[in-house]
């Protein structure tokens, strides 16, 4: 992979986190960022990142210009970006609910757009990137772009009608898991086991149960099965989710939070 310099407009707990990503893995890439915010921009600093003086001088300066700015603060950055961009140049959102027709508008035509949806996880370099890539984006620019959230965790990509989607997945999923740990934890504190080895054993379960699923190749179902001993406990626990609505309830949340995502979605 080339050396690039990846400029950062945002640095603060996403941003900051794919930089950091960045250093780490592909330290041969020069990292340029602006930050509102002082002290994100002296832990960029910290990381080995080029602390620029505004965001025309990201733009500038960069191969690669990521946009990781709360969709509130898009009025005034968008224009500052779009008076820089005075030649082709790839230009990444990490911000949902802005396609690319909204994007390409308020960046114009030297804008060679990417859209990227990572999740909280990517911040202990455990995430996964939801991708897709405007058509001007060719193929090695491609590769240099997965290669770069790869950093974080791992990538997937799908087109821009599935986002949303796919986003209910990866971004809103773990709230949901947090929900579930902290559950399974309040159940066997109430038997007696102290809570901080409640969460600690709660947590790696769930860690090691994804990470099956992920390495193994093998369907949830097969794995919950291979779990479930004929008249033992486990196979009681799953019936009385069942009667409980579990499934429901989850695939529920998921439909709930892709309507807000539609709601939210500027187009």
């Amino acid at each position: 992979m080339k050396e690039l310099r990846i400029g950062f407009i945002g640095v603060g707990n996403m941003g900051g986190a794919l930089l950091r990503g960045i250093r780490t893995h592909r330290p041969e890439h020069t990292v340029l960022a602006y930050d509102v915010s002082e002290e994100a921009c002296r832990r960029a600093e910290a990381v080995g990142a080029v602390i620029c003086g505004g965001i025309g001088e990201v733009v500038s300066g960069s191969d690669i210009v990521l946009i990781a700015v709360k969709p509130q603060f898009f009025g005034e950055v968008m224009p500052q970006i779009q008076q820089a961009l005075t030649e082709r140049k790839l230009v990444i959102s990490i911000t949902p609910g802005f396609d690319f027709e909204w994007l390409k508008g308020a960046l114009g035509e030297n804008a060679a757009l990417t859209r990227t949806i990572p999740n909280m996880p990517a911040m202990v370099g455990e995430g996964i990137t939801l991708i897709t890539f405007g058509a001007e984006v060719s193929c090695e620019e491609r590769q240099d772009i997965l290669e770069i959230f790869r950093c974080v965790g791992r990538v997937c990509e799908m087109p821009e009608r599935l986002l949303d989607a796919g986003m209910t997945g990866s971004s809103a999923s773990p709230a949901f898991t947090y929900m579930y740990i902290e559950a399974m934890a309040d159940g066997i504190v109430a038997l007696g086991v102290p809570r901080a080895q409640a969460y600690e054993l709660c947590a790696q379960a769930v860690l090691g149960a994804a990470k099956m699923v992920l390495e193994t190749g093998k369907h949830p179902g097969e794995l919950k099965d291979q779990v479930c001993s004929p008249g033992g406990m486990t196979i009681q626990g799953v019936k009385k989710l069942e009667e409980n609505g579990f499934r429901y309830g989850v695939i529920a949340a998921e439909e709930a939070a892709w309507i807000k995502s539609q709601e939210m979605t500027k187009k």
